[in-house]
């Protein structure tokens, strides 16, 4: 009988029971997808991660990534929330673990910063694998039908409902406040006849609540996850985003995300986006942890 240990954690918050939950497979050696993909079923959590060796020595990690009904190739809380639970062991695979950690992922090369306190990691920022990719407009009334809204409740003063990407892609939806925001309904039916739209299978919807300050949700039935609590891979393509429409040549726009809150598992999630010469050259997305349970899987 083989024997797996994981831990979980949630992410993008220092509160236990709130932010986006995760499971973590420390040592998946000898599991295949199809294993992988059950055990991503049964947790039932918007991700679950699983460790392997790299194949470049050099990096920290191969790490792969399930929804409960799909792998990913890369996703913002998975990666927080893996690199926090790497970087608490102190050492994987025979070799220390220190404060800059590189995952190898479908999307490619992932790298994460950590920041610790009294030996303790506090908070992990992620860097997206990909540059911003727009990769086109959406329908603004199609949008709107799907998530149960008006389309007077779409705002197009920055942008139109945009899809893009820094790994994977989701469409943006910038609503008119915050209050339309909590309105969206989805309805799922909706989403099947109409999604993906430009390769999209998710839309973050989300609205300005201060300078630096958004409130927003996310939902993605295609992908089996009605909502998330707070979603890394769009946190940091949406700040991207809002950085290309920037009339400025040069910035850093850093953004802090409020997601999950309808859910009652509030999250927040720092964005940072570098524009160098007109364009976007990178894209972060980061937050606390706190761990939450260990234990053991057995299979025959």
């Amino acid at each position: 009988m083989a024997e797996y240990t994981f831990e979980t954690v949630d992410v993008f918050t220092p509160t236990r029971f709130g932010g986006n939950q995760l499971a973590v497979l420390t040592d998946a050696r000898g599991l295949d997808t199809a294993a992988m993909q059950q055990l991503a079923a049964e947790f039932n959590y918007a991700e679950s991660t699983f460790v392997f060796p790299p194949k470049d020595p050099a990096n920290t990690a191969a790490v792969r990534i399930f929804t409960p009904v799909l792998e990913m190739p890369f996703a913002g809380h998975p990666n927080v929330g893996t690199a926090f639970v790497i970087g608490g062991m102190g050492e994987l695979f025979g070799k220390a673990v220190g404060n800059t950690l590189v995952f190898e992922e479908g999307a490619g090369l992932v790298s994460i910063a950590l920041e610790r306190a009294g030996g303790k990691v506090t908070n992990a920022l992620v860097t997206a694998p990909k540059p911003l990719k727009r990769l086109g407009d959406a329908d603004a009334a199609v949008m709107a039908d799907c998530l149960g809204l008006t389309l007077a409740d779409i705002s197009t003063t920055v942008h139109p409902p945009t899809a893009a990407s820094v790994g994977v892609p989701f469409v943006f939806v910038e609503l008119q406040d915050s209050a339309a925001v909590v309105r969206a309904r989805p309805e799922p039916a909706k989403f099947h006849k109409h999604f993906p739209v430009h390769g999209a299978d998710g839309v973050m919807i989300y609205a300005r609540t201060g300078a630096t300050a958004l409130h927003a949700r996310m939902f993605a039935p295609n992908m089996g996850v009605g909502e998330d609590a707070a979603t890394g891979s769009a946190g940091a393509a949406l700040t991207a985003l809002r950085a290309s429409f920037d009339p400025a040549a040069d910035l850093t726009l850093k953004f802090d995300i409020r997601q999950g809150v309808e859910m009652g598992r509030p999250s927040l999630m720092k964005g940072e986006a570098d524009k160098r010469g007109g364009q976007v050259v990178a894209a972060r997305i980061g937050g606390p942890c706190v761990a939450v349970m260990t234990g053991k899987i057995h299979l025959d």
